[in-house]
């Protein structure tokens, strides 16, 4: 299926010595994090955002990959990256926060750093106890993009939740709580205050499993889930470029 205008993967080449792995959410695309990519490319970082498999054509394709899937395709460019940049950091919002997780916990200190925003190991909701069940006999839910607060913005996203996908994300989240301790590199996690999609428990969870020692905790006041689109998108990108000069200025000292 041809990709969505808009959809495509994108990548800025900039500065061989530090490089971001940027991974999008579940149903959406590289187009929440183009603004993101810009803002560190501006910055003169090197910047990777692929397009995962099954998202951004129908979300019927989505039904056909799982979270192997999603997660081979943000390890291959995250290998890539560590073939080019001399300092790596992943980050990623929602699903893509999950992924960012889960190569924290393979990758260790190869990976100087990650950023999550509104990130998702779990959800209260009581039916996704059945998502094995019903993704046997439904194929799709309501979709869950566009929670924005600012107003004219819309998130590239399917209108339906694929319910075969969202079982397999169920079991990306078991795996990835399970490991939490394995991330010990540095962490700037904002999420925000009031998120329809992602419950904030997932933060709480996150910032109490983990491993880091260093852990910077920022409370997005007027954004809702899809927040590098929303009010707060600014702070979020110039949060992230402080965090990486901040990691790469320690990590100078430390050589020295």
């Amino acid at each position: 299926m041809a990709v969505l205008a808009g959809a495509e993967p994108f990548a800025h080449t900039g500065s061989t010595e530090a490089g971001f792995l940027l991974c999008h959410g579940f149903t959406g695309t590289p187009a929440s994090m183009r603004p993101w990519g810009d803002h560190l490319a501006d910055a003169g970082y090197t910047v990777r955002c692929p397009l995962l498999p099954g998202h951004g054509t129908r979300w019927q394709d989505m039904n056909r990959t799982g979270w192997e899937d999603w997660y081979g395709a943000v390890r291959e460019e995250l290998l890539a990256l560590f073939s080019t940049c001399e300092t790596v950091f992943v980050a990623g919002m929602s699903m893509g926060g999950t992924l960012t997780l889960r190569l924290a916990e393979e990758f260790g200190d190869r990976i100087d750093g990650i950023v999550l925003v509104n990130p998702s190991v779990m959800t209260l909701r009581r039916d996704a106890k059945l998502l094995p069940v019903l993704s046997r006999i439904l194929p799709s839910v309501p979709g869950v993009a566009n929670d924005i607060a600012k107003p004219g913005e819309t998130e590239l996203a399917y209108s339906r939740t694929p319910v075969r996908a969202a079982a397999s994300l169920a079991k990306l989240w078991k795996l990835t709580r399970a490991d939490l301790r394995k991330v010990t590199q540095p962490v700037l996690l904002l999420h925000s205050a009031v998120d329809h999609i992602v419950e904030p428990v997932n933060s709480r969870v996150i910032l109490d499993g983990i491993g880091s020692d260093d852990v910077t905790e920022v409370v997005l006041e007027n954004s809702f889930h899809v927040a590098t689109q929303d009010h707060d998108a600014g702070l979020i990108f110039t949060r992230t470029v402080d965090f990486a000069r901040s990691v790469r200025r320690a990590g100078q000292v430390d050589a020295g």
